[in-house]
């Protein structure tokens, strides 16, 4: 192998735990207790609206409004009117999440093995540029990454196989010396093995480690 490729979301960035601490922290300011089941309802909205903007049938903003007004109503909470107002409630939980921001306790010792392996490290992520440069800054792996692909920088998303051949260009590699690693099944295996790459499930609840995935050459 010449590179390794990890996914961010779930995979060296732990949103989902950092959505759930900002859940618990946001809802209650909203007037209303925080529960398993709004958390469960708020992660099936964000699925929903997420992939609209992948779609491209919305804006990465308008996303995060669809989720409000979906969600919101749950509380028994009435949906602002105006854009701006629905920005100004997302901002609230945003704050929050972003306060949460942490990494899986094994991405840097991961990352710091690629590249004592030699291995150029990119991370393909279905996100926003900034949001997800601002994440890699946050837990501190930015410095160990050479290149970020997203979907705003790549004009295309997982599983497209342009995604993972635009990425394995920009870090001047061939994609069959380049490791796929991520959490979804589809998303960051199947489809970089379709694109010719080697790829890797990390499949945290069943124990897997980004240790086993990652070996020192």
């Amino acid at each position: 192998m010449k590179a390794v490729i990890f996914d961010l979301d779930d995979t060296l960035f732990d949103h989902s735990a950092s959505a759930v601490t900002g859940l618990r922290a946001w809802v209650p300011e909203l007037g209303v207790p925080w529960s398993d089941e709004l958390i469960a309802h708020w992660f099936a909205i964000e699925r929903i609206a997420y992939d609209g903007w992948l779609s491209g049938r919305t804006t990465h903003q308008g996303q995060r409004r669809a989720r409000l007004r979906a969600f919101l109503p749950l509380l028994g909470q009435q949906v602002p009117a105006e854009d701006a107002e629905l920005d100004d409630v997302f901002a609230g939980y945003l704050r929050h999440y972003e306060a949460s921001w942490s990494a899986f306790p094994d991405a840097r010792p991961a990352v710091e093995v690629a590249r004592s392996n030699g291995w150029r490290v990119g991370v393909l992520t279905n996100g926003s540029t900034v949001q997800q440069n601002k994440k890699l800054a946050a837990i501190g792996l930015a410095p160990l990454v050479d290149v970020v692909a997203t979907t705003e920088t790549l004009g295309c998303s997982k599983p497209a196989p342009e995604a993972y051949l635009l990425t394995c260009r920009q870090l001047g590699v061939d994609p069959a010396d380049t490791l796929m690693i991520g959490d979804n099944l589809e998303l960051d295996v199947l489809g970089a093995r379709a694109a010719g790459l080697a790829a890797e499930h990390l499949d945290r609840a069943a124990g897997v480690t980004l240790a086993q995935l990652v070996p020192t050459s």
